[in-house]
């Protein structure tokens, strides 16, 4: 088993095409239909189920990728650890909610750029916990979340506050009160998010109760509160970034607690300047 063989299977199962995964790969496809074979061979199974002119992973094929993921985290780990003075260079795979991403990393992700430009830095959106299976699977270097829990091979530091607004359309009147928002729509992220959940704490506090509509999307959720249907809650540096540009009036109330974003590494990840100065730059941007 060589470590090209396993990278080229991971390139075919991640573009689903052997001629895809050729021309990513730089080289021909009849090469990778051979190693692949070979690796099946050595493995004493099928990696994909061959339908057609396509490709689908397989049961063992699925299995074998999540060892595949990890042994190509480690080959990189021990490259960058023969070396761990070098300056950041190489890829470097951040994950981040939609907040953070929307209304906290855009200015310094242009700075760390500038200040790494051998960094090949990719930045990749989702739930908090999907977030969190990728860092214990290595298919991110990294992952900052709104939410502080325990996880098995985790790491975690806290980063920055996220304080909380209450937005709605300057068209809808003040807000002086939780009683204005009587009868009102709200609109949130889907459950499990931790900012919906500071809502309903909130409203259940105050023994009130309001229609919320699920929107996976801030600016979705912005563009429905600027056309004055309704209101939300939204972390500070989204109403910052592009919500009271888009006729929104944010209201702070006492008893919104502020959520802290943390930000989560492998605890097996070992050396990584890329990363290091990652969270080195977010320290200087928001711990005070």
């Amino acid at each position: 088993m060589e470590l090209a063989q396993i990278r080229m299977f991971k390139t075919v199962a991640e573009v689903g095409s052997i001629a895809r995964a050729a021309e990513k790969l730089f080289c021909v496809p009849s090469n990778i239909t051979a190693r692949i074979k070979a690796l099946e061979a050595e493995l004493g199974v099928a990696l994909f189920l061959r339908e057609g002119r396509g490709l689908r992973i397989s049961p063992a094929g699925q299995t074998f990728l999540a060892y595949a993921e990890k042994i190509l985290a480690l080959t990189a780990e021990a490259k960058r650890a023969v070396d761990p003075s070098a300056e950041p260079s190489g890829p470097l795979r951040i994950g981040a909610i939609e907040s953070s991403a929307t209304g906290r990393l855009p200015r310094l992700l242009a700075k760390f750029h500038q200040r790494y430009p051998q960094v090949a830095l990719e930045l990749t959106t989702g739930t908090w916990a999907q977030l969190l299976d990728d860092t214990v699977s290595h298919r991110l270097d990294g992952a900052i979340v709104a939410v502080d829990v325990e996880r098995s091979q985790l790491r975690r530091t806290p980063m920055y506050r996220e304080e909380l607004l209450l937005i709605a359309s300057t068209s809808f009147g003040p807000v002086r009160g939780i009683e204005d928002l009587q009868d009102k729509t709200v609109f949130m992220w889907p459950q499990g998010c931790p900012y919906r959940a500071a809502l309903e704490h909130w409203l259940l506090r105050q023994g009130l109760s309001l229609p919320i509509v699920s929107l996976a999307s801030y600016g979705a959720i912005v563009g429905c509160v600027s056309a004055g249907a309704g209101v939300a809650l939204v972390p500070k540096g989204v109403f910052e970034q592009y919500a009271k540009g888009a006729g929104c009036v944010g209201y702070e109330f006492a008893e919104l607690t502020a959520v802290d974003n943390l930000f989560y590494w492998h605890e097996n990840a070992g050396v990584h300047p890329a990363r290091e100065a990652f969270v080195a730059m977010l320290r200087e941007e928001f711990v005070a």
